[in-house]
This record gives C-alpha cells, sequence and structure tokens, in this order.
C-alpha cells in the first residue's frame, strides 16, 4: 500500500467517526468534535515543530496556549473606562517601573568588572527597583480591582475585532517563548523539560491572582465572537424562514450555523499553518534543523549556532499553540484560567505528536484529530459498553455498579493503552516521517 492510500484512509477514518457520531449522537456534537479536533490538529502541529524538527522536549505546551488565551481578553474586550481612570494609569508606570529595573540590573552586569562593586550596585538596583515598583503598582491594582469587581475589576483590552486576537495571541507566545527560551534553552533537555512545565505553572498562577489583567479565578465571560450569536440567528425572521424550508428546528440550525462557520475559520488557520510548516520542512532551514536535532555536536562543527536555532524553531512551534490558544478561547466565548491543566492542553498534545507521527505535519494534524476523537467519546463508549456487560446482573450489585463507575476513567486507560501499542507496533507513529 502506497503512503498516499494509507494516509487517505486514515483520514476517512477520521471522516467517517465524526459522521457517525453525527448520526448516532448529533451534529452538534460532531461539528463541535471537529472543531477542536481542527484546534488540537494546530496546537500538535506547534509541538512538533519543536520536537519533530528541533528536538526540544517543551513540557510548558500549557502556558503558551493560556497566552493565547490571555490574548482574547487583551485585544477584542472594550476597556473598563472607570478602571482605567481610577488605577491603570499607575498600574502601567509600575509595570514600566519593574521593566526598567530589570534592564538596569542586565547593563550593570554587563557594564561593570566582576568583582564586589557590581554585585553591590546590582543588589541596590534590584531592592530599590522593587520597592519602587511595589509602591507604584500596588495601589493602582487595588483601586482598578475595587471598581465594580463582581463584573469588571479589571483594566479590560483594546476592542479591537476578535479576528486580530489569534495572531495577537501568536505574538504573545512568541514574545513569552523569546523570554523563556533566552534562558532555559542552554540546559539538557530532561532540564528544559522541567523548566518548562514550571514557567507554565507560573504562567497559569499570575492569570488565576492577578485579576486586574483579566478577572482571575472570576473569568472573562461574554467574549466578542466572530460569527452571530445563536439568538440572534433564531430571531431573524429571514433566517427562521430558510431553516424551515430545509426542514429544521430554527434553534438547532443556528447552532449548526455557529458551529459550521468555526469550522471553516478553524480550517483556513489550520490549512495556512500546515502549509507553511510543510515548506518549512523541506526548505535548507527545515534540513538545518533536522541535522541539528540528529547531531548538535556535527551541526556545531560545520558553523552552525545550535543555541540560536533552538530559540528560532522555539519562539515558531510556542507561536502556533498561542493561536490555537487564542482560537480556543474564542470557540468557547470566555477565559477561564483555572481550567488550564497540564493533562490536557500538555500531555495531551503530546500523545498526539507521537501517534500521530513525529517529526512528520501531516502525522501531528492526523493525531490531533484522533486523540481529541477519542478522549471526547471514550467515556460514553465506555459507559455503554460497562452497560452492556452488566446488563444480566442485579441492580444492587457491588459489582455492577463498579463497573459502571469505572467508565469515567476510561480516558486515561484508553490514551495509555493507544500511547503502548503505538510505540510497540509503529514506534515512529502512523504517519511516520520520510
Amino acid at each position: 500500500m502506497s503512503d498516499t492510500v494509507k494516509n487517505t484512509a486514515l483520514f476517512a477514518i477520521i471522516g467517517v467517526l465524526i459522521l457517525i457520531t453525527g448520526i448516532m449522537q448529533s451534529w452538534n456534537s460532531a461539528l463541535l468534535i471537529l472543531n477542536m479536533g481542527l484546534i488540537s490538529a494546530i496546537m500538535a502541529l506547534g509541538v512538533n515543530l519543536q520536537w519533530g524538527f528541533a528536538g526540544l522536549f517543551n513540557v510548558g505546551v500549557m502556558g503558551f496556549v493560556a497566552l493565547g488565551g490571555l490574548a482574547v481578553v487583551l485585544t477584542s474586550v472594550d476597556p473598563v473606562g472607570e478602571a482605567w481612570a481610577a488605577g491603570g494609569t499607575r498600574v502601567v508606570i509600575g509595570l514600566l517601573a519593574g521593566a526598567g529595573t530589570i534592564v538596569a540590573a542586565v547593563m550593570a552586569y554587563q557594564n561593570l568588572a566582576p568583582g564586589r562593586l557590581r554585585s553591590i550596585v546590582m543588589i541596590g538596583i534590584l531592592l530599590g527597583g522593587f520597592f519602587i515598583y511595589r509602591a507604584i503598582f500596588d495601589p493602582g491594582v487595588a483601586a482598578v480591582e475595587a471598581i465594580d469587581p463582581a463584573a469588571t475589576g479589571f483594566l479590560g483590552g483594546l476592542g479591537l475585532p476578535v479576528l486580530l486576537a489569534w495572531p495577537v495571541g501568536g505574538l504573545l507566545a512568541a514574545g513569552g517563548a523569546w523570554l523563556i527560551g533566552k534562558t532555559a534553552l542552554g540546559l539538557r533537555s530532561d532540564y528544559l523539560a522541567i523548566a518548562t512545565l514550571g514557567i507554565a505553572e507560573i504562567i497559569i498562577a499570575v492569570m488565576k491572582n492577578e485579576d486586574w489583567l483579566a478577572r482571575g479565578v472570576k473569568n472573562v465571560v461574554g467574549l466578542p465572537r466572530p460569527l452571530p450569536y445563536e439568538i440572534d440567528l433564531q430571531q431573524s425572521a429571514t433566517f427562521v424562514e430558510r431553516a424551515q424550508g430545509l426542514g429544521l428546528d430554527p434553534v438547532t440550525a443556528s447552532t449548526l450555523y455557529v458551529k459550521l462557520g468555526y469550522s471553516v475559520l478553524f480550517s483556513i488557520v489550520l490549512l495556512v499553518i500546515f502549509l507553511m510548516a510543510q515548506a518549512a520542512l523541506k526548505s535548507p532551514w527545515g534540513r538545518m534543523m533536522r541535522a541539528i536535532r540528529d547531531n548538535e555536536v556535527a551541526a556545531e562543527a560545520m558553523g552552525k549556532d545550535v543555541t540560536r536555532r533552538h530559540l528560532h524553531i522555539f519562539v515558531l512551534g510556542s507561536a502556533v499553540c498561542g493561536i490555537a490558544g487564542a482560537m480556543m478561547t474564542t470557540l468557547d466565548g470566555q477565559l477561564t484560567p483555572g481550567t488550564y491543566q497540564p493533562l490536557r492542553y500538555t500531555f495531551l498534545i503530546w500523545v498526539m505528536v507521537i501517534v500521530g507521527g513525529s517529526g512528520n505535519n501531516l502525522g501531528a494534524v492526523l493525531g490531533g484529530f484522533l486523540i481529541w476523537f477519542l478522549w471526547v467519546q471514550v467515556e460514553p463508549i465506555g459507559l455503554w459498553l460497562m452497560q452492556l456487560i452488566t446488563s444480566g446482573m442485579a441492580e444492587d450489585s457491588g459489582l455492577r455498579q463498579h463497573l459502571i463507575d469505572s467508565a469515567a476513567h476510561m480516558r486515561l486507560l484508553t490514551m495509555g493503552v493507544i500511547l503502548l501499542l503505538v510505540l510497540r507496533f509503529s514506534p515512529r507513529g502512523l504517519i511516520p516521517e520520510r
């Protein structure tokens, strides 16, 4: 069987599974799986750029996805005028003072000769700058968070169209990746993994606790959307007439219309990123990155700046994850920092890349769709299976109740089994690198 036929068959299987979901469950469920599969495929492409192209073990994917989600709030939400009047200027000045302190300390380190004087100057700059920063920043934050905390209590955003938040999410994640990469990419792979995981947790902790930024754990709801709200469509006489003409309930038709609209938008983004990743893979730059991945010592001997190239690919992969994070927050219509968990936004993405095929962009896309479908459907399928197995048991049977309750844990078991099977029988993934 040729690779083209095999790959086509694998994607056809995914399509059939989604169609079966629409027929057996509902088309709303099928479209939701499709939309989240498209977003997951983009996340997998971002991780594949880092691991498949350059061998960078980034376990902080969750942090870059969260930065993409934050970008939606900072870009598309209308500014809160009262909060800005109460303390917005002080917050900005305080942040600038903190950044200026860091810059001054770095300049002192670079320009002063090693010795006691440099240490004393740096300590003085850092301590003095810290107290100045807190003296300006803290009163501003208190004033902002005191403005109607039940509904706002934050500065808001720029009030721009929400589609602009997607590239902004990529830029914000890229900026964070650059800062992280400048300090962490010199570490060995296992230490890099620990560092990126810790930094991702710091990003989530900041988003949860800094209410002035994005309301923290109180969440930002009702985010702007690129598509109309379902209730608006249901109140449109033209839309209702068209839906009834197709034999559809207007409520169902409105949800299908919106989800299909997101499917089109997400498909366009996935296609653009996939084509760019393919072009990069086949370019001299892509061949250089894979040469560095396979043998860093030989690449350095050929005059390649390995650390700099690693920084490039780390920033690019994180930017792709940031775009996906912004898309997901737009689809959800809210930013909920408490939902960002390593299991969902790091471990699962890595499973997608490994199962699909590390180093192969098409494999990463396949893994994104397949693993997300299983992640969603395994629990209801497991519940149905357990009910079928226990159908002959007494209603009050302890074993029956235990088996039915165990269906809730089928997700993790299934992910582990799939990962083991793929690593045993196709260790390079379903669509391996060529």
